[in-house]
């Protein structure tokens, strides 16, 4: 690449989905224009998704309470103020202002919140409507302060997650929109992992979650699903493999024995009904490719199920994230790939409902074919970073 056409890129994001797809656009320009500088602007959590990918990151990061999702309990909002999120943001903003003076472009990944930093670095910039849909009401409507931004002649283009949103968004005037990608499938080739399956046996994936606390309570939750499966399955076999972020895997022992279960060498069992659950924190595109359905109590990863053409079932947590009003958007988003048990945290009755579900759900195969049409329409297939990248390339190199 000439020296004159050397850029600095900024990107802005919102959470952990967010991070992600945002990294994987910043690791195919990366690959394709290896002179592109950039750095990062997360603006929820740690931004561990950027320091993997040995990116700058603009300003000190903290993870707050509500772990972003502060929108759905005013407990976590106070919560989240009392932690320091006023002063957090105040560092972001300028972070954003002193960004605008060293980079040539903004790459936003999201929903309103990027696009108010983006705006506020006086960059051009692109906005990925990631955390935005469509299916989610059958229409799109931004707010004003969103509309605004978007009308900006600063912003050079609206990308979206699937092409039903570009297309509505397009109908509303919003000409420079496109659906070129998702990235979130771009990152489910299988590791070779051992998961030790039996032939045959149906295989069901846990997906707990990401966020601790939550994630290690999920997962409670879940081992009781566990039984109520194995049960509805007898005397036919059923197999499960919990898919679980790093941070998990040294509390298991102290999770099983709350659970009432054993546990060694990364297997949680329950010896009086002879259920296994193998857990892997290295092995979560082999499990969600390999599974049959998923029991999903997280976003992001039963977003990728779908999109794999997995049927999931979703049960109920104590949240912050995974309440019902997180799952029931899920199930809108999503569509019949996705079915929710339920509507509060998980009774022994809803656990019996779930796992009918389960088995009703793995002998219907017409169901199990539109899954896998659905995941095509609502998620998409592979190359979504690609997509993006020469996207945002037109617009940075223009």
């Amino acid at each position: 690449m000439p020296q004159s056409q050397q850029k600095r890129v900024l990107f802005i994001s919102n959470g952990h989905g967010e991070d992600l797809n945002a990294c994987e656009v910043l690791k195919t320009l990366r690959r394709k224009y290896p002179h592109l500088e950039m750095i990062a602007l997360p603006l929820v959590g740690e931004g561990n998704a950027y320091r993997r990918a040995g990116v700058a990151i603009a300003t000190p990061t903290k993870a707050l309470p509500s772990g972003g999702f502060a929108y759905m309990s005013l407990q976590k909002q106070i919560e989240d103020f009392q932690s320091g999120l006023i002063s957090l943001t105040w560092q972001q903003i300028k972070a954003a202002r002193a960004c605008g003076k060293t980079c040539d472009f903004v790459f936003a990944t999201g929903d309103v919140l990027p696009a108010i930093f983006a705006y506020l670095t006086g960059l051009p910039f692109s906005i990925f409507l990631v955390s935005s849909s469509g299916f989610y009401e059958n229409r799109y409507i931004p707010n004003l302060l969103q509309s605004l931004i978007m009308r900006s002649p600063r912003c050079r283009q609206i990308l979206t997650r699937d092409g039903y949103s570009a297309e509505l968004i397009r109908k509303r005037g919003y000409q420079n929109t496109d659906f070129v990608g998702y990235p979130i499938m771009d990152v489910l080739e299988q590791t070779g992992k051992d998961l030790c399956l039996s032939p045959d046996v149906p295989t069901i994936a846990l997906l707990t979650g990401s966020r601790l606390p939550e994630a290690a309570e999920n997962l409670l939750l879940q081992l009781r699903l566990c039984v109520a499966i194995a049960k509805e399955f007898a005397p036919n076999p059923v197999q499960f493999r919990a898919a679980l972020v790093p941070s998990l895997m040294p509390m298991l022992a102290e999770l099983a024995d709350r659970a009432g279960w054993q546990y060694a060498d990364g297997k949680l069992y329950q010896q009086d009904l002879d259920i296994g659950v193998l857990c892997f924190s290295d092995a979560f595109p082999d499990i969600l490719q390999q599974c049959n359905l998923a029991i999903g109590m997280a976003g992001t990863a039963v977003e990728q199920a779908v999109g794999l053409g997995k049927p999931v079932v979703q049960i109920m947590g104590n949240g912050p994230q995974f309440s019902y009003r997180f799952a029931e958007a899920q199930e809108r988003l999503l569509g019949l790939s996705v079915q929710t048990i339920g509507k509060a945290s998980a009774t022994p009755e809803i656990l019996k409902e779930a796992a009918e579900c389960v088995k009703r759900t793995l002998g219907d195969r017409d169901y199990l074919e539109r899954c896998k049409q659905n995941g095509l329409e609502r998620v998409g297939a592979k190359g979504g970073s690609e997509g993006l990248a020469n996207a945002i390339a037109k617009q940075i190199f223009v």
